[in-house]
């Protein structure tokens, strides 16, 4: 057989979700060294493959990417709901905080197998106190994603946390960088424009900027935080960040719910990349996304860490037609406001963007070989008249036969392949009896 005929993987007999968020079928799909190397009619498929996946009931879609989850909270989970604001300063930095080497490397590897598990196949994390341990992890496991150290230089942040100075958190970004490999990219990260100093924020996105390095941080997700930074700079947020000439770098800005018209236009001039987290915000407030969708702003979803609810972005995607049908389509009767092929191109292409990889987030040629499939014949999922609604209405993570990430099976018909998720659960386990604190925390 001509080498150029071989290849790592065929996924035959299916279908799979086009780019304009179609379904065809008829077709196979050939991998090689990690991309897409030809989507083809199946009964004239030429290539031949190390591994075969064929099932007429399989939807091959690209892998759902988590533009903003806190690996170092998924030991929180079930803590959270129904505490009164500010979560993140009350419960959240002070947990983290205690966190050691050991409850951190398994708080990843739980995200690794819940991710997997989900058909989660690339992320953004939003940086914890030990992010070489994450990328151990997160390596091992073959997930794709970018990582950071989440600076802090307020006196009220726990000393675990905080920067003993401005260079001092600079450099521990410039050290994480140095050390990510492969799939693994760095992300320069400070808690949130109101929490830390003028200085630090300065110093971090304009070391992003030379170091051409993306730069996150938690933007306008608190109506009462917008407010405390005009108090204290003159400016909502988006608008200082603009004229302190700091947007220089490309940006992920997570939550983004409350927003000016002033700063939906530097969003969509500067192509900042909006992550909403729709079961963690609603609770907060509900961000004008048909209108940052129509300036042409990158838009992802996030999950906000496990501690929100897990980290399946199927239900994120039916949540949040919920909420934008609620409270925008009702009101201007528009049900197509939130279509569903919009809340698929979030959850793959939008997320994809804050990872800038390029073709992530699409299946066509020479694309990044990051894909998952979901089994489409499941009863809740058959039949349907229109499989790319009823994904949307009906699907859930749990529907994920397959993972790839980079040509490489990490979980097949529902058999993690790269991680030991029932060692990992019995330490878990250990762990709480070990360490009392993780569930008795106040």
């Amino acid at each position: 057989m001509p080498a150029d005929l071989h290849c790592d993987l065929l996924l035959t007999n299916g279908r799979y979700l086009t780019p304009d968020m179609t379904i065809a079928s008829g077709k196979s799909i050939a991998i090689r060294d990690g991309r897409i190397l030809d989507i083809v009619d199946r009964d004239a498929c030429p290539y031949q493959a190390d591994t075969v996946l064929d099932s007429p009931d399989l939807l091959w879609m690209p892998g759902l990417v988590d533009g903003h989850l806190h690996t170092s909270q998924q030991l929180l989970r079930g803590r959270l709901l129904d505490e009164k604001p500010v979560i993140w300063k009350r419960v959240n930095v002070p947990f983290e905080s205690r966190l050691d080497e050991e409850s951190s490397r398994l708080s990843a590897q739980l995200a690794a197998i819940e991710m997997i598990s989900c058909g989660t196949t690339g992320f953004v994390d939003a940086g914890g106190k030990y992010p070489e341990i994450y990328a151990e992890v997160y390596q091992a496991a073959g997930l794709r994603g970018r990582l950071s150290v989440m600076t802090n230089d307020n006196p009220f942040c726990p000393e675990s946390l905080r920067a003993s100075s401005v260079p001092e958190a600079v450099e521990r970004l410039r050290a994480m960088k140095r050390t990510l490999t492969g799939l693994l990219k760095p992300i320069y990260s400070v808690t949130t424009p109101t929490a830390v100093s003028e200085e630090l924020l300065r110093a971090v996105f304009e070391a992003a900027a030379e170091d051409r390095v993306p730069v996150e941080t938690h933007m306008n997700e608190y109506a009462s935080e917008v407010t405390d930074f005009i108090e204290r700079c003159g400016k909502r947020p988006f608008l200082w960040l603009e004229e302190e000439g700091l947007l220089s770098a490309p940006m992920t800005a997570p939550h983004c719910i409350f927003l000016s018209q002033e700063e939906i236009e530097i969003l969509a001039r500067r192509q900042v990349r909006v992550i909403h987290c729709p079961f963690s915000n609603c609770g907060k407030g509900v961000p004008p996304t048909p209108q940052l969708l129509h300036a042409r702003i990158p838009v992802g979803l996030g999950t906000d860490g496990s501690a929100h609810g897990g980290l399946d972005l199927f239900r994120e995607m039916r949540l949040f037609r919920c909420v934008i049908n609620a409270t925008q389509g009702v009101a201007s009767a528009d049900s197509h406001i939130m279509p569903a092929e919009t809340l698929l191109s979030m959850a793959t292409k939008g997320g994809a963007a804050a990872l800038m990889e390029p073709g992530l987030g699409l299946l066509q040629n020479g694309a990044p070989a990051d894909l998952i499939a979901v089994d489409a014949g499941a009863p809740h999922l058959w039949p349907t008249q229109n499989l790319v609604h009823t994904l949307v209405e009906s699907a859930s993570g749990s529907d994920v036969r397959h993972s790839i990430v980079n040509g490489k099976l990490l979980m097949k018909n529902r058999e993690l392949l790269t991680i030991d998720a029932q060692r990992v659960r019995r330490e878990a386990e250990l762990l709480f009896e070990k360490q009392p604190w993780l569930q008795n925390w106040k």
